[in-house]
């Protein structure tokens, strides 16, 4: 599984890193941001390239579990 350090970045870039990593079209891949724009972002745009998305929030940080549907 492909994890995905988005921590820090503003968008666009965390949907850019994701754009990248599902390229391959990997089962499964974990996306991290901690902010609640580039969850939302990153969300919407896995949904629109078949991935269902499950997100868990810990101190202010998302992680987010992209599953190919």
């Amino acid at each position: 599984m492909e994890t995905i350090d988005a921590r820090g970045l503003l968008c666009p870039e965390p949907v850019v890193l994701v754009q990248k990593a599902i390229k391959a079209a990997p089962a499964e891949a974990t996306v991290l941001v901690d902010a609640m724009a580039a969850k939302e972002n990153v969300t919407r745009f896995a949904k629109s390239r078949g991935y269902e998305v499950s997100a868990s929030e810990k101190d202010g940080e998302f992680t987010l579990t992209l599953t190919k549907k």
